[in-house]
């Protein structure tokens, strides 16, 4: 039988470290955010204008940020610096797109997690948990994907992880395999595995 592993499981093991032990990094003062013990943690609360990242790399831009088919993130306010925003507050690993859209090309205060290791990578990724429009009083939490995700897939509760009843991945699976390598390499696998 096919050895069921989560893409969480995989992700996680990837980025643990030793026991939580964040660098107290420039951007980490005053954060309320959550730790989640991941290799190169770092607490950070920021002001910036959320942007489209293919139009603020590329100047290919299109209506209201790609309209939640493109990837984004925030250009911070102190030093201008574009910070993928690759995660938002759910522990299911869900994007934050859902959750920047509402502020496209405006300006915010966001505060979560950097993630990744100086040694590997130039530039950290973000985890937002919090967001508000700069200025306004009250914070909202990240945690509109799952919600959204509902809506736009009616019909595929059920028990397990998001991934598994969306209907994008079942039918990438059914044309590609589980392995990507068609449904041979995947008969294979199960036959060896057995």
């Amino acid at each position: 039988m096919l050895k069921k592993i989560s893409i969480a499981t995989l992700v996680s093991a990837s980025l643990l470290a030793a026991p939580s032990a964040f660098a107290e990094g420039e951007f980490a003062q005053g954060s309320k955010a959550k730790e989640w013990g991941l290799q190169g943690e770092e607490l950070a609360t920021f002001s910036g204008k959320v942007v489209d990242v293919l139009c603020e790399l590329a100047g290919d831009c299109t209506d209201q940020c790609g309209a939640g088919d493109r990837q984004m993130g925030i250009v911070r306010e102190s030093d201008k610096k574009l910070v993928f925003v690759l995660k938002n507050r759910q522990a299911a690993f869900n994007g934050a797109i859902d959750d920047l859209l509402p502020y496209c090309n405006k300006q915010v205060d966001v505060d979560g997690v950097l993630i990744g290791d100086d040694d590997v990578v130039t530039s950290k990724f973000y985890m937002v948990q919090f967001i508000r429009e700069t200025g306004a009083g009250e914070w909202n939490k990240t945690n509109l994907w799952t919600k959204r995700w509902k809506e736009k897939n009616p019909g595929s509760d059920g028990k397990g992880p998001w991934f598994r009843r969306d209907p994008r991945v079942k039918k990438q699976i059914a044309k590609n395999g589980h392995f990507g390598l068609g449904a041979a390499a995947d008969q294979k696998y199960i036959e060896e595995n057995e």
